[in-house]
């Protein structure tokens, strides 16, 4: 059995070599306990993910304390708009992740250094065209959602300081998926955790120290992302070798694999926005107060399913690193391993936030008309995002098994057919909660279909 894609370069129809290596470059997921290796991986990766997503929970309650539910709408506006180019970074990651830990798994780990550059390259213009877009046209795109009065205006004025400052965020994201490649957690989750950290001290000093309001939030984001960067810089030049500068010959010879992971995950991450927008459309009917609650609720899921979403990531290079040995049955083993990791962790964390709803209320002072969302969400939706694990949990394995495309097929499907008519059909029974309760269906149907690929894909692997 011989990868199809990504890293599959001619080698005279045999495997090269890959025992595991005592230094930090060594395929380190080839041998020991599966549980263990997800466990660390998904933990880490979470800790850095949840900090990342801690840098929009701490604008928004900073925000919150402004008092004007309209800023609270205007972040929410924005974040889900700035998520279209975090969509990139996030596909270039996974790409990085992928090819690198498939050649570190055969035994070619001197060769990740010029797709590094090559991939951070193609990032770097790509980001720089999207933050263009996104700064001319920001007034249309929320437009688009929705957003009138205070709340664009505030959005649009968010939009255009962050955006520009796209291509530092994608240096700071594909770095941190080179060092996840290599099974470097920490230095990875450091990456993110320097955003995170930024974000917290800088906030409350921008927006209340100096007084600057809403903009002050917007450079402490750009503060926090520039922080990011440099921490995801430093380790690669320290021990990793540096940055290999991208050749035409080398290009030429990468683009290929960079392009078969590349677009699937791009497209892939890109859908999650466009499901937040149509859902921001069906919400903003229904007035200020349910867009808040919305926007809260936008970023409660993050924080309290880092460990799911940080799945999509972590597994990646156990997975990827065993393919490229060709170990099917650890594949096989970390997928099943995931899943009782995402089951265990809904389980546990339904009740918690079920007890804290009202809590979520007063923190983020919502008026009482937005509450009925956030019970729906806790008593209903929650238990329900399980299934959205499985769909993250398909994703990696599509992206590390030759499949990429499939993931792009699964959450574009997940964020326009399992979003708008189930929504629509929810908002027409329920109203605003009903909009919750049907995207959470979509999930359910998805989540399953997704699961029952990746089993198909293993399976289609071990014929071979």
């Amino acid at each position: 059995m011989t990868p199809t894609d990504a890293g599959a370069e001619d080698t005279g129809g045999v495997r090269a070599a890959a025992a595991p290596q005592g230094r930090p470059g060594g395929a380190k997921f080839l041998t020991g306990s599966l549980m263990r290796h997800v466990a660390v991986m998904t933990l880490t990766s979470s800790v850095g993910l949840l900090a990342l997503f801690i840098v929009d929970f701490v604008n928004l309650f900073f925000i919150s304390r402004l008092g004007d539910p309209a800023l609270t709408a205007g972040i929410g506006f924005s974040s889900t708009l700035l998520f279209l180019n975090s969509s990139l970074n996030i596909g270039l990651m996974i790409t990085i992740s992928a090819l690198a830990a498939r050649r570190i798994g055969m035994g070619r780990g001197d060769t990740t250094r010029a797709l590094l550059g090559e991939v951070l390259l193609l990032g770097v213009i790509l980001s720089g065209v999207i933050a263009t877009i996104f700064w001319i046209f920001a007034p249309q795109w929320v437009d688009l959602m929705g957003g009138t009065g205070t709340a664009k205006e505030a959005a649009v004025s968010y939009i255009r300081i962050v955006a520009p400052f796209g291509p530092v965020t994608v240096t700071g994201m594909v770095c941190s998926g080179f060092l996840r490649a290599y099974g470097d957690a920490r230095r990875a989750m450091n990456t993110t955790l320097a955003m995170a950290i930024g974000n917290a001290v800088f906030d409350p000093l921008l927006i209340f120290g100096l007084d600057w309001g809403f903009v002050g939030a917007a450079w402490s984001t750009v503060i926090a992302i520039i922080l990011m960067a440099i921490t995801g810089v430093v380790p690669i030049l320290r021990h990793y070798g540096g940055f290999a500068m991208p050749s035409r010959a080398s290009f030429a010879a990468n683009l290929t694999d960079i392009r078969k992971i590349m677009v699937p995950a791009v497209l892939t991450n890109l859908a999650t926005p466009v499901g937040g927008i149509i859902a921001f459309r069906l919400i903003a009917v229904y007035g200020e107060a349910a867009v808040a609650s919305y926007a809260v609720i936008g970023r409660i899921i993050p924080l309290a399913f880092c460990l799911l979403f940080s799945l999509s990531g972590s597994i990646g290079p156990i997975i990827g690193q065993n393919y490229g040995a060709g170990q099917l049955e650890r594949v096989r083993g970390t997928i099943d391993r995931a899943v009782v990791f995402a089951a265990g962790f809904t389980l546990l964390i339904w009740p918690v936030l079920i007890l804290g709803v009202d809590t979520i209320g007063w923190i983020f002072d919502l008026p009482a008309g937005g509450m009925d969302l956030i019970h729906a969400f806790a008593w209903v939706v929650v238990p329900l995002f399980f299934f959205n694990g499985l769909l993250f949990i398909a994703n990696a394995s599509f992206n590390n098994l030759d499949r990429a495309s499939w993931s792009s097929w699964t959450n574009w499907g997940r964020n326009t057919i399992g979003v708008l008519p189930l929504a629509m059909l929810g908002s027409s029974i329920a109203g605003a909660p009903g909009v919750l309760v049907g995207q959470a269906v979509g999930g359910v149907l998805f989540g399953l279909g997704a699961y029952w690929l990746t089993w198909h894909r293993v399976n289609q692997l071990r014929k071979l």
